[in-house]
């Protein structure tokens, strides 16, 4: 069944290149359909195109269908195209012709608009969510272990002394700013597409803003062709700040295999969380951290392969979009996993203790004797003169002490700061306005 067929078939050749794995795609837009036929047929009902009686029947069984969803019983039957056409079919065939007319004022193209916004939008919340739970634990190991020293690297050589309380704490302040971008996104995702219909609008007297009203979006796409156009833009937006929660997942990964290694021995973990080698006893892999590496690296390209597929696309609406949809559904999935087995890791991290009492590691030290001495008097050139002829002498070494209070140094990580950071651009998300909204149209 198709919603455009008329009395001609299609090439079955045809129909199975342009569904392609849309009807899977699909089954993860299910309930936000449902959700955004609620609304629609409110609206069509308060400007007189759907009678109240019909109005109840069709209001009842939408709510059956999205119960159906929501127990994991829902399926895209074989034959139906797509999401719209299942629940416009299961409506008519339970309901008879009040189920045909749900469809009036609006176009799959906007349909599945707003079924992506409202996806995006739930998608969004998970992930935040799940990175403020990151967040939270980076903080605690911050605070835990803010007096264990490590050493800080640059160009891979060692360079001066850092703390586990830095690093740790440098991934949480790394979130906050990914979760900036996310709310920018967020805003785009949050906006209403519904009744711009196949781009041009609709001869119909819609009421636009009480379906925004009813969604709980925050805003109208006003302008309708604008509305089909932000279709790939909302996408990439979407994909490049979960590429920039991928991007300090994979820098965190890339130091956890680093400092597993035996030559840096900072940090290890369970034997259950690591994997063994098939010949050599001895081998503890990072498998964990390496896949999540390898998966963040693939979330990174995603922004790009939407750039690609949507590049040079005049106005309106064009099939290449449906292409996204097998792209970026599975990359929630992914990130989502990346989170989950990040902080798995992290909870069961072990910390060495006393790092920098290798005598290898000494020289992170010269830059805080080259401060001493310019805090005594000495001009800073010539104290980093006089210690740097003392490094080639092989005069330098002891026992040194770190003494940095300036805010966000190893002495003063202003996690309190970092936190009351975090807590603001979550709130601004708003979360609640949209779930008190979703739970009145399900009411």
């Amino acid at each position: 069944m198709k919603l455009w067929q008329k009395e001609t078939s299609t090439n079955n050749l045809v129909e199975t290149f342009t569904v392609g794995q849309d009807r899977e795609m699909d089954l993860f837009l299910a309930a936000f359909d449902v959700l955004g036929s609620l609304a629609h047929t409110k609206m069509l009902n308060s400007i007189g195109l759907l009678p109240d009686e019909d109005l109840a029947l069709v209001q009842q069984e939408l709510k059956n269908i999205y119960q159906t969803i929501q127990d994991g019983n829902f399926i895209i039957e074989e034959g139906v195209e797509d999401v719209h056409s299942q629940v416009e079919m299961l409506l008519t065939k339970r309901i008879g012709e009040a189920g045909k007319k749900i469809h009036s004022g609006r176009s799959r193209n906007d349909q599945v608009l707003v079924d992506l916004k409202l996806f995006f939008r739930s998608q969004i919340q998970e992930i935040v969510n799940s990175v403020e739970e990151l967040f939270q634990l980076l903080l605690e190991l911050a605070e835990t272990h803010k007096n264990k020293l490590m050493p800080g690297y640059t160009h891979l050589q060692i360079a001066m002394p850092s703390s586990f309380g830095l690093w740790f704490g440098a991934y949480a302040e790394s979130l906050i700013d990914d979760l900036e971008l996310l709310l920018a996104s967020y805003k785009i995702c949050n906006k209403n597409p519904l009744g711009s219909a196949a781009g041009y609008g609709s001869s119909f007297p819609l009421n636009r803003t009480m379906t925004t009203q009813l969604l709980g979006f925050d805003n109208l796409n006003y302008n309708v062709v604008y509305a089909q156009m932000g279709r790939g833009k909302t996408e990439r937006i979407l994909s490049q700040a979960m590429s920039s929660i991928a991007a300090t997942l994979n820098k965190m990964a890339m130091d956890a295999c680093l400092f597993m290694n035996q030559n840096f021995g900072f940090i290890s973990f369970p034997d259950e969380l690591t994997t063994g080698s098939s010949i050599m006893p001895h081998k503890k892999n990072p498998d964990v951290w390496e896949l999540i590496r390898g998966r963040t690296n693939q979330i990174q390209a995603l922004p790009n392969q939407i750039i690609i597929l949507t590049t040079n696309l005049p106005s309106g609406y064009h099939r290449d979009m449906q292409l996204q949809k097998e792209t970026l559904f599975p990359a929630f999935q992914s990130l989502m996993a990346c989170l989950d087995m990040s902080k798995l890791m992290l909870k069961n991290i072990k910390i060495k203790d006393n790092i920098l009492d290798d005598p290898k590691y000494q020289y992170l030290f010269s830059v805080e004797e080259v401060n001493k001495l310019v805090l005594a008097g000495t001009p800073f050139r010539e104290a980093y003169k006089k210690i740097g002829l003392a490094i080639e002498a092989g005069n330098f070494g002891g026992k040194y002490e770190i003494n940095h209070t300036h805010e966000g140094s190893i002495g003063n990580l202003n996690l309190s700061e970092v936190k009351a950071m975090m807590r603001k651009v979550v709130g601004e998300f708003n979360f609640e306005k949209v779930e008190k909204a979703i739970a009145e149209l399900l009411g």
